[in-house]
């Protein structure tokens, strides 16, 4: 590429990013550290807003920067000869904080963010895949990058928002429409279709030459209108047309690295157990599920598992589901020597409150906890049972998304 066209993009680009409204501050940038000798990455979905975030932080901090969106098909040439030339620029610019989006389609870009480290700049980034957060790095930044998850609006994000209270209501209207902010900003569901198409099509079927995108297609629709269900490598080859069951948990893998989806374990102590157990599927947003499945009925009940476990995933990493053989637990939660059992029902009645308490009982006997949790829709309740405290509360008064 020339000097004067990667300036012109620069120019362009910042420009634009200047423009743009800082927006309801997210709950994460007050954990962003103010930082030189590490690079600040800012991972998560396309369009949750991650270049905003960086925006806000530098905002805050109140310094000048250099900016480069590397998701630009004027940069499609980009090689990494040209970082000569982001060298010069930054150079005339006398900048020290450097700001990349999409950092990740850049060819070796490791090698040169960890350069710029060594010379003494601030460097924040963004991606949109979650190889970031482990092997893309490499060896190369290894000890020098502090790594952030960055999610779609959550429900108290969402409330903030609007600026509205935390009620039956709007908790329904953010399991429906889900937290992507330009989607709740425009109320436009071609955002949330473009957005899945890019995913698929940009970011999964091109950077892994994915030939037949129909059953790629065919299978995330199929994932989406069956969130919180258990699923098999054997069963999804018919439904979505790929032959081969590896195929098919590549594919699988693929989702998840974009942050499309999210796939939970079923606890075992063995690791083998672990891996030969069915696992279940969420749904990185459940705005996603109203634009791309095929379903003629509304599943409340799998939106709200799915609700609760999105916003677990925001606090904790080490989560599963548990299967006594005879009931099952939707979430046990560990956090060091401790667990966390949680059960999640739309509604707790006659018909299915002796399996939804004996699942949530049989998970806390087995880690020997004393007080559990049933999340419901809107059903208050305490339940003392076999010496155990259970609460029943509405979704949207359940104090755990503290952020």
């Amino acid at each position: 590429m020339k000097l004067a066209e990667i300036q012109e993009i620069c120019i362009t680009q910042k420009k634009a990013l200047s423009e743009l409204q800082l927006g309801t501050e997210r709950s994460l940038l007050s954990n962003l550290p103010d930082i030189k000798s590490h690079a600040l990455a800012i991972c998560g979905i396309r369009r949750c807003g991650k270049s905003t975030l960086l925006h806000q932080f530098i905002n805050k901090l109140n310094r000048d920067f250099f900016y480069l969106n590397f998701d630009d098909f004027r940069l499609s040439s980009f090689t990494d000869n040209d970082y000569t030339l982001i060298n010069k620029i930054i150079s005339e610019l006398k900048v020290k904080l450097l700001f990349f989006d999409e950092i990740q389609t850049a060819e070796k870009w490791e090698l040169f963010v960890r350069t710029k480290l060594d010379e003494g700049f601030q460097i924040l980034l963004t991606g949109s895949n979650s190889s970031l957060l482990s092997q893309d790095f490499g060896t190369t930044l290894t000890g020098r990058h502090i790594t952030k998850e960055l999610f779609t609006f959550s429900y108290n994000e969402y409330c903030n928002f609007f600026n509205i209270d935390k009620s039956a209501e709007s908790l329904s209207d953010y399991i429906e429409k889900g937290g992507f902010p330009e989607y709740l900003k425009y109320c436009n569901t071609d955002i949330l279709t473009q957005l899945q198409s890019d995913i698929l099509f940009r970011d999964i079927a091109v950077k892994y030459k994915i030939r037949d995108t129909a059953s790629l297609r065919q299978l995330f629709i199929y994932l989406l209108t069956n969130t919180s269900q258990l699923f098999s490598p054997s069963k999804l080859t018919g439904v979505s047309g790929i032959k081969s069951p590896t195929t098919v948990l590549e594919y699988i893998s693929f989702f998840e690295a974009s942050y499309l989806i999210n796939i939970l374990p079923c606890f075992a102590y063995s690791l083998k157990a672990q891996s030969l157990a069915p696992k279940k599927i969420y749904i990185t947003d459940t705005g996603l599920i109203k634009t791309g499945a095929f379903s003629f009925t509304k599943n409340y009940g799998s939106l709200l598992e799915n609700f609760v476990y999105n916003t677990i995933r925001r606090i904790e990493k080490s989560i599963y589901y548990f299967n006594s053989k005879k009931n099952e637990c939707d979430f046990v939660i560990k956090s060091q020597a401790n667990y966390k059992c949680i059960q999640v029902c739309w509604e707790l009645n006659l018909d299915n409150q002796d399996r939804e308490i004996n699942g949530l009982l049989d998970a806390m006997e087995f880690f020997n906890v004393d007080e559990g949790e049933i999340i419901t829709f809107n059903t208050e309740d305490i339940i003392l049972t076999k010496n155990k405290k259970i609460n029943v509360i509405p979704a949207w008064k359940w104090n755990y998304y503290a952020i």
